[in-house]
């Protein structure tokens, strides 16, 4: 009685196995899913960046061709900028090239080394010495398609697109 007993385990175990071939056979011989025509495009306001343009582009390669200098981005030291609410660059390290307003509350900040693998910081921030910045948020994020740049958003704090000062770090 045993040995039907081994049997049958031994056939329920290949009979197992030989389903479980086939239904991977069957997954792996169907084609793949389509992927959708179009990704969905976050409209401005929701987290989304504006495109790069082909001046912006130009810009940003001849920004990386101009370098910094080799100790301005050994590790342990920053680049800063701090930009006004219209989108004026005040003041900010010698790698800082230039800052961009896109819209309320959109900006770009370029600098002549790849940021891209760097650490960044940024806070709403004051642009003189004497007043309290306003209140608000600020997201930062590495800028599509451009190594040397920095997204920055800013927000009203119930979280709509606002023109914010603010201050940027780059830790190297």
């Amino acid at each position: 009685m045993t040995t039907l007993f081994r049997r049958k385990a031994v056939a329920v175990a290949f009979t197992a196995l030989a389903l479980t071939l086939a239904g991977g056979g069957i997954a792996v011989a169907q084609p793949a899913a389509q992927a959708p025509a179009e990704v969905a495009v976050r409209q401005p306001g929701s987290g989304s960046q504006p495109a790069v343009t082909p001046a912006e582009a130009r810009k940003a390669k001849a920004a990386l061709a101009q370098g910094p200098s080799a100790l301005a981005t050994a590790p342990g030291t920053v680049a800063s900028a701090v930009v006004s609410s219209g989108g004026t660059l005040l003041r900010g390290s010698p790698e800082v090239v230039s800052a961009t307003r896109y819209g309320p509350g959109q900006y770009q900040v370029l600098f002549n080394y790849n940021v891209s693998l760097k650490t960044f910081v940024a806070t709403i921030g004051t642009t003189d010495p004497y007043n309290v910045p306003p209140g608000g948020e600020v997201s930062v994020a590495p800028r599509l398609q451009t190594p040397n740049a920095v997204f920055v958003q800013t927000r009203t704090s119930s979280g709509s697109a606002a023109d914010r000062p603010f201050h940027l770090v780059i830790a190297n």
